[in-house]
């Protein structure tokens, strides 16, 4: 079955576009984009000569065709799609005799197969290699696009079909996999209005497509702002304090956009942080700083302050067709956490210990700058400056020592083998599978203890223009059996910023977790080992998707990684064990900005959609929340609203931030399985994480599923004894899998 998203969230998951020169003000419709703004539109292609509509062929199973798609094909071949899928939907509903599973269910699951693949591939235009042609067609289809999942939604035959096999007594005769599948598809059409009478449902039709309109505009605002805004560096005295591989990238940037000589710093995280780090130049620094935290906020035609009151505005009034107090209620009905309120007890159990860390570390801070004589107060665009010296103070820590062991590519084959001693994984780069991009490398994987074939994994890895920023993971195909092994297709996308010809890219420490945690996705998604497509890989729980990803990032620091993968760009040696030991005594410094940085982002966001229908101005109540929760004042949200692209390109993570959070008690918790054996690389334990975790998908509920690996539910004892903060008493435990 296609990828059935409510209100076409799985276009804006995907879609970060935008350009300066092209993008539309907050307020527009996508609709407004005329003949006058938007390029003139070729004429389109015969369905027949259409690449995207054609069958995936070649090797492993079949393979996207990267390399014959052009942008006019994807508005034809989205339209025909839909009427493809329009076709197999009366189908099934036309079906004679009663409904069943196989004549309903599993027809719906073998439905939509061409709109998903043309889909796949429209979200990767959109979050990849987004052009001023490009983001005019998204405009256009955005809409248009949830007008169609919510006329699929609102079948009234295909909804009673499903409505009959979920009630029918024969239910009980289904497999538990069957029985999850007919509770997954009943479920998401009543949340999605099946129920709603003509009226209801014609207006949660209406709120759907604008806000398909209005998640493209905030994400396409966003990249242009990330494109518009650069630091230029023109002299030696401008480089003060940063070290050769920041240099190089700034240099590197310069350069692709014709200013050879200079050094150039761009308006993403993996530019922006490094040079926060290290740069002397403290005026720098904060010009830096505040373009990065006025992306969207910039008071011109690119502000998304307007849109998020609107985008808030019809989330509240859509719950409440749907009968739900508030966006936040609806959208954690279905997670682990279940309600708002539980989300909010295990983030508000974090946030005053992760403050009151904050305050100690600001102390150390600030006595280093007076100790230097610098005569200052710090502030947001100091913190990461002073931090890297004071970790150098307390730990004999130098961040600059560690980076030049923290090679892209050899970490690449550091995660390639803990898959294998984790997973029984094998990677060989494969080049019979065309790319969208140069920079884009493919790899087979497969089970090293029979060469079964597994999947595709797809690497790409560096920033570019028209790319969104972040690090993410997408299932170009998902794995399935239930009518012919299927295997999947995975990708991993970062945005690390790309050196000279023939340089090893060198990486912080975090970008490396962050590596890893990408590549947890992408496991999650090869040891998929389920029938049904909708319930593969990481087709699970908001709340939930995140724990496989988070606990990977913990063989990053293992000794068997670091002693192996870890070597100087220069000479090749391995990382020395002191340093090593330096940086896991180092493991909890600076977790009260972490934990605060990311855990605001996760409380405004929740506080905004528990406001219900009450009207927004998306600055004032960031401002007033922030200051009610006793915010750090040298501390910004990891993601300020007006740049949130988790909450409002698309509905993916909106109310559901808090979702890193959860997934991290889980992890904190089921690591400690691990080293409670006989260590990381524990092939019993692994086993377990295999079968109950990895392997399930969607088939359970991910609190069984949890219980099956670990034996019980997770509390939180174990999550702050990993950010280093004081464990609760056993009055104030939360269970985050109960």
């Amino acid at each position: 079955m296609r990828k059935l998203l409510f209100a076409g969230a799985g276009m804006a998951v995907l879609a970060s576009t935008g350009c300066a020169t092209t993008a539309q003000p907050a307020q527009e419709s996508s609709n407004m984009a005329s003949a006058s703004t938007a390029p003139a539109e070729p004429p389109a292609p015969a369905a027949a000569s259409n690449p995207l509509l054609a069958k995936w062929t070649g090797p492993h199973g079949g393979v996207p065709p990267f390399a014959q798609v052009k942008v006019e094909h994807f508005k034809p071949a989205l339209e025909a799609a839909m009427e493809e899928n329009r076709r197999e939907i009366a189908a099934i509903v036309n079906t004679p005799g009663a409904p069943t599973f196989e004549n309903t269910l599993v027809a719906l699951e073998a439905a939509g197969r061409t709109f998903s693949d043309v889909e796949t591939l429209y979200g990767v235009w959109s979050s990849t290699l987004s052009t001023p042609e490009f983001q005019a067609l998204q405009r256009e289809m955005a809409p248009k696009l949830a007008a169609f999942d919510d006329e699929i939604y609102q079948n009234a035959g295909l909804f009673q079909r499903l409505e009959a096999v979920y009630n029918s007594p024969d239910k009980a005769k289904l497999t538990p996999e069957q029985q999850r599948l007919t509770w997954l598809h009943y479920t998401r059409f009543v949340r999605s209005g099946a129920k709603l009478d003509a009226a209801a449902k014609q207006r949660l039709a209406a709120i759907n497509q604008r806000l398909a309109s209005l998640y493209t505009s905030f994400s396409q605002n966003v990249l242009a702002d990330e494109e518009g805004y650069t630091v230029v560096l023109e002299s030696e005295g401008d480089l003060a304090g940063l070290p050769d591989s920041v240099r190089a990238g700034a240099a590197a940037a310069a350069e692709s956009r014709g200013m050879k000589g200079k050094w150039v710093i761009t308006n993403t995280r993996s530019s922006m942080e490094p040079f926060l780090t290290y740069s002397a130049r403290r005026d720098l620094r904060e010009k830096v700083w505040r373009h990065y935290v006025n992306r969207g906020d910039n008071g011109d035609t690119r502000d998304n302050n307007a849109l998020i009151s609107e985008v808030l505005k019809l989330r509240a009034e859509r719950a409440k067709l749907l009968g739900y107090k508030t966006h936040a209620h609806w959208r954690l009905e279905n997670t682990m956490a279940k309600t708002p309120e539980r989300a909010m007890e295990l983030m508000e159990a974090v946030w005053k210990p992760a403050v009151a860390r904050v305050h100690e570390e600001v102390r150390d801070m600030q006595a280093v700058a007076d100790k230097e004589g610098a005569k200052i107060r710090i502030e947001p665009w100091d913190y990461r400056y002073y931090a890297e010296k004071v970790r150098k103070a307390k730990y004999d820590l130098d961040q600059n020592e560690v980076k030049p062991y923290l090679q892209l590519e050899k970490l690449r084959e550091g995660m390639f083998w803990v898959a294998g001693e984790l997973f029984g994984f094998s990677f060989t780069q494969v080049d019979d599978v065309p790319v969208y991009h140069p920079d884009v490398r493919a790899w087979e994987v497969k089970d090293k203890a029979s060469g079964r074939h597994v999947g595709l994994w797809y690497f790409d890895p560096y920033a570019r223009p028209g790319k969104r920023s972040g690090a993410w993971m997408n299932a170009y195909r998902n794995q399935e059996r239930f009518r012919g092994e299927v295997t999947t297709i995975v990708s991993n996308n970062s945005n690390f910023v790309k050196g000279a010809p023939g340089e090893a890219v060198l990486i912080s420490w975090e970008d490396a977790s962050t590596l890893f945690h990408e590549f947890g996705h992408a496991l999650h998604g090869l040891s998929s080992n389920v029938t049904y497509p909708s319930l593969a890989g990481t087709s699970v729980a908001r709340d939930y998707v995140e724990f496989p990803s988070q606990l990977l990032e913990h063989w990053l620091s293992t000794p068997e990684v670091l002693n192996t993968y870890a070597l100087h760009y220069q000479t090749g040696k391995p990382i020395p064990k002191a340093l090593v030991a330096r940086i896991e005594k180092a493991s909890t410094f600076n977790q009260g900005f972490a934990t605060v940085e990311y855990l605001s982002s996760a409380l405004i966001d929740m506080k905004l959609h528990l406001a219900g229908d009450t009207p927004i101005d998306a600055d004032v109540f960031e401002r007033d929340t922030l200051k009610s929760l006793g915010m750090p004042k040298e501390i910004v949200m990891r993601h300020r609203t007006p740049q949130f692209g988790h909450v409002f390109a698309s509905d993916g993570y909106s109310a559901g931030y808090y979702s890193y959070l959860w997934s991290d008690t889980l992890t904190a918790d089921a690591y400690e399985a691990f080293t409670a054996g006989r260590g990381a690389y524990d092939k019993a334990v692994a086993e377990r994480l295999r079968q109950h975790v990895f392997s399930v998908g969607n088939t359970l509920d991910p609190a069984e599923g949890y219980r099956g690996f670990r034996g019980r539910d997770a509390g939180i004892d174990a999550l702050m004894r990993k950010r280093g903060f004081p464990v609760p008493g056993a009055a104030a435990q939360t269970k985050a899998t109960r």
